[in-house]
């Protein structure tokens, strides 16, 4: 067994908030169960002193200290997965996730997840926290990850993380006509009415979340669009976006109810019912190299099942606009109506 030291100061904005909730945030290569023990072992301190109470709110600012152990993935379970590798050095490796596969074991999924898969692909990462994952994708949402191969390139890309300087640019799909891009800046955080979701809260108890978003296509009513992430908060577009009354098609927990356009054909209909994800990808990725220091950028195409959505809500509009044309084509001007020129010899001086 080996430990690594990390430390990172607490944001001001963390006032008030649990201190293992903080740390959690501060060091997401790990796990919030291991540091609530490490805390309560006194393997982290703060401003010095060693904090034992995971409970305990923060006044934000404070130095933490954390002695890290490096055995955290011994008991998983290398699974032979099928994974879709994008980029593979020694260092990292760069992944596009399907829709549908968990990043890692927890309640309800104890394996068959990204890190089992990973920890098949490559037995060393046994050695690298987390399986060397720094980030997160939702289970139903699609896209890239980078996976740290060594712990120095962890370190350094969740350094990257906490600075915002990994660009992560999403493609979506939202319901509703957004008639231009904008910004959405609503802090997030835990829904007061339900504990397993995420909320805008501008009352304090969030914390500070950007989303830059631009439109790309407009159907009849719904809208392909296009966010950049400043931040990487919890479900961030999801939120943000049905927050300003636009929320990813087929989102489950932050959606409405479907929305079908008039007129639209059956078939089309079919496909907008059996789109059970949100419509959200990771389709460009940014970083700068652990070990070169040169900015390295990957794209990665939509999955065929958001491709189908695009295509059936082009074709329903291209449906609208054809019959539109027809209607106007065929509109009868006659209506027995006499009109009577005016012409300007006709008005009275």
């Amino acid at each position: 067994m080996s430990t690594q030291t990390l430390q990172a100061f607490i944001p001001i904005s963390s006032l008030g908030q649990r201190f293992d909730v903080v740390v959690s945030e501060l060091f997401p290569q790990y796990s919030r169960s291991r540091i609530q023990q490490w805390i309560k072992e006194g393997k982290v301190t703060v401003n010095g002193q060693a904090w034992t109470k995971p409970r305990q709110s923060v006044l934000g600012g404070e130095k933490v200290v954390m002695e890290a152990e490096l055995n955290d993935e011994v008991d998983l379970v290398a699974q032979e997965i099928p994974l879709d590798i994008v980029y593979e050095d020694e260092a990292i490796l760069v992944i596009n996730k399907p829709a549908g596969l968990v990043v890692h074991p927890g309640a309800g999924n104890p394996d068959q997840t990204l890190m089992n898969a990973l920890l098949f692909h490559d037995p060393k990462l046994r050695e690298v926290p987390r399986a060397g994952i720094v980030h997160r994708l939702d289970k139903e949402t699609s896209g890239l990850m980078v996976v740290a191969k060594t712990v120095p390139a962890q370190t350094h890309l969740v350094d990257q993380l906490q600075r915002h300087a990994v660009e992560r640019i999403y493609d979506a799909v939202v319901v509703g006509h957004v008639l231009a891009g904008g910004t959405v800046d609503k802090p997030i955080g835990r829904s007061i009415q339900d504990r397993k979701k995420m909320a805008v809260r501008l009352l304090g108890g969030g914390k500070p979340a950007v989303s830059h978003y631009r439109v790309m296509e407009h159907f009849r009513a719904h809208t392909r669009i296009r966010v950049k992430l400043e931040t990487g908060r919890t479900h961030q577009i999801r939120v943000h976006m049905s927050s300003i009354g636009f929320p990813l098609i087929g989102d489950p927990v932050y959606g409405e109810r479907l929305r079908i356009p008039r007129g639209m054909m059956d078939g089309f209909v079919d496909v907008l019912r059996e789109f059970k994800r949100q419509a959200l990808h990771a389709g460009a990725l940014s970083l700068t190299h652990p070990l070169t220091g040169k900015t390295m950028k990957w794209k990665a195409d939509m999955p065929d099942d958001m491709l189908a959505l695009i295509d059936t809500l082009r074709d329903d509009l291209e449906a609208f606009e054809s019959q539109f044309e027809s209607d106007y084509d065929e509109f009868d001007y006659d209506y027995g109506v006499e009109v009577e020129w005016v012409t300007d010899d006709d008005i009275p001086e």
